[in-house]
């Protein structure tokens, strides 16, 4: 009949010979939770020269030489592996345990990067990004290019429904705030530049300065910076919505093209409403100009006109207008580009919503200011 289990124990006594730990019972998994109590109990109390006692250590299975090795650390636990009075059994086992301690169970201490090392290291990283972005933007436009070619000559597939629907939603929805803020920006050009030109004696060529802002620059530009905020964010919501519950990999399992069902109807719809919007910005804004002028310089409607009538030619009207429909393509690409990259989780579609909105206000910029350098170098 097999003998009933002992608990194991551990005891520190010192006499005149010096600090002795006993191990006695059975160190075994059965009793894993006092044992490592008492481990706990003694830890730092055992020094190099206490003496290892174990004539009356029971039985011992892997937890309790862990428990041991804890106890004494990798080193000592060696030393009572060539202990004699062990069985053979045991003695390897202490052994295995120690040499594991010291392979798996060593802490790794990190190294610190140099700060100029880890400052090139995000710049590489940032032109990394920078460049795969611009990569996958004008794989993006290509794709978008060739579906418009591919339906464009096939009535039967053109999505008249949905592209009447975006243009209300993307256009007519957004002229109240187009027109709001373009007014209040005009006042604030006139404001700014009857200030100004009042030390030269010349506030009546505020006039000129509305008329040349607004055509050339603010009624476009403010135009694409308030879509790329309103649309572009709705647009990659919309399709990252569809793509987190799976709804375009049903699309593509009806044999239908996302890019031709989605993002047509979208880019398309955006360059209808964009150039009319930009043609409403433009006349609130020489409206809030002109307020201002009658307001502040005393100046009549009909003198307001009549300058703006012969200062202003056409061709400021033509400069600002054509920037339209490019900054609406880049507007729509984008915002349907950052709905296709949702992963599916909701965080992933607020980080591509923000990301759209960055992403096309800066394009929007970019293209502006090139366009800006273009028509001087032209003289335009």
């Amino acid at each position: 009949m097999a003998s009933a289990s002992r608990p194991g124990s551990a005891t520190l006594t010192r006499d005149a010979a010096g600090q002795r730990l006993m191990l006695a019972g059975d160190w075994t998994l059965a009793h894993y939770t006092d044992l490592q109590r008492r481990a706990g109990e003694l830890a730092g109390a055992i020094d190099g020269d206490t003496v290892i006692d174990t004539h009356r250590l029971g039985a011992m299975d892997t937890s309790g030489a862990f428990v041991v090795a804890e106890l004494l650390g990798s080193v000592r636990t060696r030393q009572l592996a060539r202990d004699d009075v062990l069985p053979a059994a045991r003695r390897a086992l202490l052994q295995t345990v120690g040499d594991a301690m010291d392979t798996y169970c060593t802490g790794t201490k990190r190294k610190r990067d140099a700060g100029f090392v880890d400052m090139l290291e995000r710049i590489g990283r940032a032109l990394e990004g920078t460049w795969k972005q611009t990569a996958t933007l004008l794989a993006f436009i290509g794709i978008t290019l060739q579906g418009f070619l591919a339906t464009a000559w096939r009535p039967r597939r053109w999505r008249v429904t949905s592209l009447v629907a975006h243009i209300e939603q993307t256009g007519l929805d957004a002229v109240p705030i187009l027109a709001l803020l373009s007014f209040m920006v005009g006042a604030v050009v006139a404001f700014l530049g009857s200030t100004a030109l009042a030390s030269y004696g010349a506030s009546v060529f505020t006039v000129d300065l509305i008329g040349f802002a607004f055509l050339r620059e603010f009624g476009v530009l403010l135009t694409a910076i308030l879509l790329a905020g309103r649309t572009a964010s709705a647009f990659t919501a919309q399709i990252g919505s569809m793509k987190a519950r799976e709804e375009i990999d049903a699309i593509r399992t009806l044999g239908l093209d996302p890019v031709e069902l989605l993002v047509l109807p979208r880019v398309l719809a955006l360059l209808v409403a964009l150039p009319l919007l930009t043609f409403i910005a433009m006349i609130a804004g020489i409206a809030g100009g002109g307020v201002v002028c009658m307001a502040v310089l005393k100046m009549s409607p009909s003198m307001f006109l009549s300058m703006f009538q012969s200062d202003i030619s056409l061709g400021q009207f033509l400069v600002g207008i054509v920037k339209a429909p490019l900054f609406a393509f880049m507007i729509g690409v984008i915002g349907c580009m950052e709905g296709f990259k949702v992963s599916g989780s909701a965080q992933s579609v607020g980080e591509h919503t923000t990301s759209a909105v960055v992403q096309s206000i800066f394009v929007v910029i970019l293209l502006d200011a090139l366009a800006a350098l273009f028509y001087m170098e032209m003289g335009w």
